[in-house]
């Protein structure tokens, strides 16, 4: 592996110690591994991408504080790991070698490979292979253009604007710009509606990636919580009022991580609270075809069928077909669209045209693609939801009616501590607080269930295995390892 020094960011010894919050987990003479794996859980978050430099041993003594052999034991044994790379002068820097963070999996029972469960993404659905080669042989016609199309391919805005209107939301392509997956999507509607120091309302929990991608743009999150059964449309009502957020962002169907869908009346009352505020909304819908319950003839019609002129939707391909196809769009009136493509010039000038030609060609027959996906996912989400009853019994969660994850309540405030130590269990989590506007969610968990049904049981035979390590870790020192909310 190249350890040459990297291009990237510095992050400072008091953000280190922010980040890594109570990191000690079996008291001072385990310091160095606590520390380690602090850090290691850090990178696995991407909250410290490879290239970032670290603080100097020195500076992290002083602000954890904690002894110089303390720290320098423990970033040697993260070079080990080959999550740390150094040089003399030129310092330490985080590395990703060669599979040590990769998500493959073992199936194997008695396999120690790692299990990712911190990204909520299936494999391809077994149509892609077909349309690549369908689009392959059909791809010459296109090379004589110049390929650049900055609102998207226009037969296949023409299929997905066919799907809205389906759904009863009347578009046409006028209405559809095509992105690179739903974050760029998100990124775009945010370049649009906001700037610095704006306020966008948001549920709590949210989708992490959404959340950074509105600090990126220097907006702060409004956060406005969830309750048991879903939206609290009163508290939604005061932050409109009392915050006066510039947008806001929500997912209404199926949402990521708690599961739940708003039906048509909330939908209806939320159209009257977001025109009264004159709010508009960003509305992500990356779940929306994932439906493993109930008929989709009968799904509530998209939020911008209640409030159109203050509505942008965003779709995805990337958890109903594939992620790494990288295929997104927004549907929004055309003026708004004409805006979006105006803004999107200073970030890049369209989406791939393969890909958006593979995405046409699913969507020649798209409900047999999607019976198949949501068929696998049934199988999958009920085998997790059974395992986990089995060696989780201290956890509690509601079995969701579509999308690709479990939300689960933990036992006491131990989420981090969890995702920490699973990691020698061989599973990636993401801790709950990633999923908060403003800290907390330590008493949460999500779980996905995108993955086989042999690697879902053994994923939650281990997570029994680590909720009982952590749970009579925590007994020991009498609570003191909880992680202190933010």
């Amino acid at each position: 592996m190249d350890q040459g020094i990297p291009l990237g960011g510095r992050i400072s010894g008091q953000r280190l110690a922010r980040l890594l919050g109570d990191w000690r987990r079996r008291g001072a003479r385990q310091g160095a591994a606590d520390l380690a794996s602090g850090i290691r859980m850090l990178v696995l978050e991407g909250q410290l991408p490879a290239g970032t430099r670290l603080p100097s041993e020195r500076e992290i003594a002083d602000v954890l504080p904690v002894s110089r052999t303390m720290i320098t034991a423990a970033l040697d044994q993260l070079r080990e790991d080959g999550v740390v790379a150094s040089r003399r002068g030129a310092g330490s820097w985080i590395t990703l070698p060669t599979g040590a963070l990769s998500p493959a999996v073992d199936l194997a029972p008695s396999s120690r490979s790692q299990i990712d469960l911190a990204r909520a993404a299936p494999p391809a659905v077994p149509a892609m292979a077909a349309a690549m080669e369908a689009v392959r042989l059909r791809m010459p016609e296109h090379l004589a253009g110049h390929g650049y199309h900055e609102h998207g391919v226009l037969d296949l805005r023409r299929r997905i604007a066919d799907r809205y209107t389906a759904r009863g939301l009347p578009t046409s392509p006028e209405h559809i710009v095509i992105t690179s997956g739903a974050q760029h999507a998100i990124a775009l509607a945010l370049r649009l509606f906001t700037g610095p120091g704006d306020r966008v309302l948001v549920e709590q929990p949210s989708y992490p990636n959404a959340l950074d991608a509105i600090r990126s743009v220097s907006a702060i999150p409004v956060p406005v919580p969830l309750l048991p059964d879903g939206w609290d449309l009163a508290g939604i009502a005061a932050a409109l009022r009392q915050a006066a957020p510039r947008v806001a962002y929500l997912v209404l169907d199926f949402h990521n991580p708690t599961g739940h869908r708003l039906d048509d009346q909330g939908r209806a009352r939320l159209g009257e609270l977001l025109r009264r505020a004159r709010t508009p909304a960003i509305i992500d819908e990356s779940l929306v075809d994932l439906d493993l319950d109930g008929d989709p003839a009968d799904a509530p019609r998209p939020m911008a069928a209640y409030a159109d002129e203050l509505v942008v939707t965003i779709g995805s391909a990337s958890k109903s077909h594939w992620g790494g196809m990288r295929v997104g769009w927004i549907r929004a009136r055309p003026d708004v669209v004409h805006r979006l493509v105006s803004a999107r010039t200073a970030i890049d000038l369209g989406t791939a045209v393969y890909e958006q030609l593979v995405m046409a060609e699913l969507l020649t027959d798209p409900e047999s693609v999607l019976r198949a996906r949501r068929a696998e996912l049934v199988v999958q989400r009920d085998v997790l939801v059974e395992s986990v009853r089995e060696h989780c019994p201290r956890w509690t969660f509601r079995r969701p009616g579509g999308g690709l994850v479990l939300w689960c309540e933990l036992d006491a405030p131990i989420s981090t501590q969890i995702a920490v130590v699973a990691q020698s269990h061989g599973l990636r989590l993401v801790p709950g607080s990633r999923f908060a506007a403003q800290g907390g969610l330590e008493r949460w968990l999500r779980l996905p269930y995108g993955l086989p049904v042999d690697v879902l049981r053994e994923a939650a035979r281990r997570l029994g295995a680590v909720a009982d390590l952590v749970a009579g870790s925590t007994a020991a020192v009498d609570g003191d390892l909880a992680v202190p909310v933010a």
